[in-house]
């Protein structure tokens, strides 16, 4: 794809509107679901197509997009939906990943390394290593989270060095402990109205948490 076809391409996007985050105050897991498919789902797989190649040449290897099907859900409807980006082709869970998702307060975009991946280990240790750098790099307004099921966090000015560091210890030593970080956007933040203003925003961040990916390894 030429430079120009790729610049074409993102200002189609149209961004998020208050009926995506609405999705999750529909009743019922059938419903919800279908207004998830209908209104969320292609857009996310429209980021997928767009971020994908420029991920790839961010991280060096090949990144796939992943959207979340919540196939295993069979009474409760899902509280927030998302695409992953991760190095593997057939799934994400086990691997270091990038992620863009929604809850029905706000849209999230983060690295994530969820309880299913072997790497938690290694990216603790490789972490607390360089604690220095990480309080340097990553925003003091960028959030941490231990649990991807819960909406929100704390952000990094909040956990200081020490707070953060109970964080990895946990990840190190917990089994369904896990680590996100990366920014929230209220629903009613105007740029996720602007498509081309919100790629360029998550294009930000995802090149902010690179070096956390990076950690993974």
């Amino acid at each position: 794809m030429t430079t120009q076809a790729a610049t074409e391409q993102i200002s189609t996007f149209t961004g998020f509107t208050a009926d995506d985050f609405d999705v999750f105050a529909v009743p019922g897991l059938e419903a919800r679901m279908t207004a998830l498919i209908d209104h969320i789902r292609p857009k996310l797989h429209e980021l997928g197509e767009l971020l994908s190649p420029w991920l790839t040449e961010l991280c060096g290897e090949p990144m796939f997009p992943h959207v979340a099907k919540h196939a295993r859900r069979t009474i409760n409807p899902p509280n927030d939906t998302w695409i992953a980006f991760a190095p593997g082709k057939r799934g994400y869970k086990m691997f270091p990943h990038f992620q863009i998702g929604l809850f029905g307060s706000h849209l999230f975009v983060q690295f994530a390394i969820i309880y299913e991946s072997d790497n938690k280990s290694v990216f603790a240790d490789h972490a607390l290593a360089q604690m220095d750098d990480i309080m340097k790099h990553i925003p003091a307004e960028y959030v941490w989270s231990g649990n991807h099921m819960v909406p929100g966090g704390d952000t990094q000015g909040e956990l200081g060095s020490e707070g953060l560091a109970q964080l990895l210890q946990r990840l190190r030593s917990v089994k369904a402990s896990e680590a996100l970080c990366g920014i929230i956007i209220d629903r009613n933040d105007p740029l996720l109205k602007d498509g081309e203003a919100f790629i360029a925003k998550v294009k930000e961040t995802f090149q902010t948490v690179l070096p956390l990916y990076k950690m993974s390894f």
